[in-house]
């Protein structure tokens, strides 16, 4: 049964690379189709007493990996964001579920209680996979996968604790938040502990000759060992311990770190198959059916109240989130392992207290949470972000120095979504600081590009300062990835024929200063207001795509253009005119609109409605 369920799961994960859905989606289709209500080939029964243990350490490896990955300088772009959804979104998140399912099922306090708080997780193992595949701005992907992480550790400690101090203790809230406060520390000193052991290991393995294959064991070591030093010392602060000790090492300057990463994302995805069928079979239909009309306040609550809340209180006044984007992840938030876990094993135990009431309701109530976050949320991710614009990457930016700064600026001004590729460490700290969505590594390799997301964009521009590796870049992304608008920045203007020969605009340095400088002194004013994008004008060129103004005039359409925009020329046919009112437009013409950044957008908007 274990090797049938892995070999889905890895089957899921490469179909759902394949297909760019997120992978959740499809395993937990697969456990509702193992479980009992599908071919009941996974039970209760099937892993026995055994499940606690194989679910704590499938989560620890999976807390850990998310943790190793989650850099310091992506968490600083988000800082502020991340900060509130950790604190004043848990809490909001918390009491708001916990007074839906008081007033919903007429459930006391504590079980209310302990349902909000295993609800305030998304983590990792849901995060993780969406954002593999949906690709948004670095600051919104630092916000969620932060918020993940953390709000993973939170809910465990705080479900464990309000079950064993209020639910079946009788303890006070002050009590509570000792205990809570207590096992975190244990969790974090457990993980700190861990660190110094793998660092200390490492190094004598260096110098032992043995680095390469110890740093995998010692990655697997770190996430499994902390782990379960901790749990023997409080419940739940193992993934508190997880978490610490794969923030730590992952920002560590390792030898070997890329290896240590790598390994540890392919173990993630072996245990993340694993444990998310295994608890997705266990999904009891008839539980959740029977909650009723309140399953359903529930759902609609936190999809639709409590997480927008959340969010808008989380990026209040935070300047680099986009409404569009504000949307996204209010709409993205699907639960993962750690609530179905945790409320899987309190949910057998209240049974075998003989509490079958509260178990059904806790089991229920937060199952039906995931089953529809996950496959709402999860499953639709990518075609909510296309919707709401905060997932189309149009331009890819291969080298972050002067040029490729300023024109990522000016692009991101008009609202374009920018992400540059930079193999200098520093250069890519800095442009991370100021706010880029930067994808570290070498330009000149496929996989590089492919991890940055070329084969999402639509345009490619080779800004780097080396002539050779400008055209190289060029020629990938033409013969590989099969882009078709290539530009490219030539530093010797003996250069531009091997450019054209491919069909890339060459942009010659020296001729376009001479240009600048030209038209600062024959036409300063219009030169100052086409380079100025700051100062909210804009012009824009763009294909007609809307049907209804085919064959209608320049007159006629006049009345769909906002004020404070005009035609300013028509293209047709490789030849380009400024249009008199009898001009008449066809389907696939180029416009050039001239005039303020809103008019010009809305413009744009109504003459290009597709892609």
């Amino acid at each position: 049964m274990i090797a049938g369920i892995l070999v889905l799961g890895i089957g899921a994960q490469l179909l759902a690379r394949r297909l760019r859905v997120p992978s959740v989606l499809f395993l937990i289709f697969i456990g509702l189709a193992l479980g009992e209500f599908g071919l009941g080939y996974v039970t209760l029964e099937t892993f026995g007493a055994g499940l606690s243990a194989i679910v704590g350490l499938s989560v620890a490896i999976i807390v850990f990996d998310g943790a190793f990955h989650l850099q310091v300088d992506r968490l600083r772009m988000a800082s502020m964001a991340t900060l509130r959804l950790v604190t004043v979104g848990a809490v909001v998140t918390l009491v708001g579920t916990a007074v839906v399912v008081r007033m919903a099922f007429d459930a006391d306090w504590p079980l209310a209680l302990l349902v909000g708080a295993l609800l305030i997780a998304t983590g990792p193992t849901v995060i993780t996979p969406v954002l593999e595949v949906v690709r948004v701005r670095d600051h919104v992907a630092a916000a969620l996968e932060s918020e993940g992480l953390i709000n993973d550790v939170t809910a465990a400690l705080a479900a464990v604790v309000i079950y064993e101090v209020l639910v079946l203790g009788g303890g006070s809230g002050a009590t509570s938040a000792f205990v809570f406060l207590q096992r975190f520390g244990i969790g974090v000193g457990a993980g700190l502990l861990a660190v110094v052991l793998v660092y200390v290991l490492l190094n004598y393995e260096i110098t032992a000759g043995d680095a390469p294959q110890a740093s995998r064991f010692l990655v697997l070591s770190a996430a499994v060992g902390s782990f379960a030093l901790a749990e023997a010392v409080a419940a739940e602060a193992g993934i508190a311990a997880a978490a610490t000790a794969g923030l730590v090492l992952g920002n560590l300057d390792l030898p070997h770190h890329e290896t240590m990463a790598q390994f540890g994302r392919d173990t993630t995805l072996i245990v993340l198959s694993f444990v998310f069928i295994s608890l997705a079979a266990l999904i009891d239909l008839r539980t959740i059916a029977a909650l009723g009309f309140g399953a359903v306040a529930l759902v609609v609550a936190i999809i639709f109240v409590i997480r927008p809340l959340v969010v808008w209180l989380s990026t209040y006044n935070l300047g680099e989130f986009t409404r569009s984007e504000r949307v996204f992840m209010s709409a993205v938030a699907p639960r993962g392992i750690v609530p179905a876990s945790v409320a899987t094993l309190f949910a057998i135990e209240l049974s075998t207290a003989g509490e079958p009431a509260a178990a059904q309701l806790l089991a229920g109530s937060v199952f039906v949470v995931i089953f529809t976050t996950v496959v709402l949320e999860g499953g639709l991710a990518r075609q909510i972000g296309d919707t709401l614009g905060v997932t189309r990457m149009r331009t890819l930016i291969v080298g972050g120095g002067r040029v490729g700064r300023a024109l990522a600026t000016r692009l991101e001004n008009r609202g374009e979504f920018v992400v540059i590729v930079e193999a200098d460490d520093e250069q890519t700290r800095q442009l991370r600081e100021s706010g880029f969505t930067v994808h570290p590594g070498d330009g000149t390799e496929a996989d590089v590009l492919t991890d940055a997301g070329i084969e999402e964009a639509k345009i490619v521009v080779a800004a780097t300062n080396d002539d050779e590796q400008n055209l190289f870049i060029c020629q990938l992304a033409a013969s590989k990835f099969d882009v078709e608008a290539l530009f490219s920045r030539v530093n010797h203007p003996e250069n531009v024929a091997a450019f054209d020969s491919l069909n890339v605009t060459a942009i010659d340095a020296s001729t376009a200063t001479a240009m600048a400088i030209d038209n600062e002194i024959e036409r300063p004013a219009l030169s100052h207001w086409m380079t100025d994008v700051e100062e909210g004008h804009d012009v824009q060129e763009i294909e007609v795509t809307a049907e209804e103004l085919a064959g209608q005039t320049i007159e006629a359409v006049n009345a769909r253009i906002p004020d404070g925009c005009i035609v300013a020329a028509i293209g047709r046919d490789g030849e380009t005119h400024v249009p008199s009112a009898d001009d008449a437009l066809e389907y696939g013409d180029s416009v050039t609109f001239l005039g303020d950044s809103e008019a010009v957008e809305r413009a744009v908007r109504r003459f290009h409605p597709h892609d």
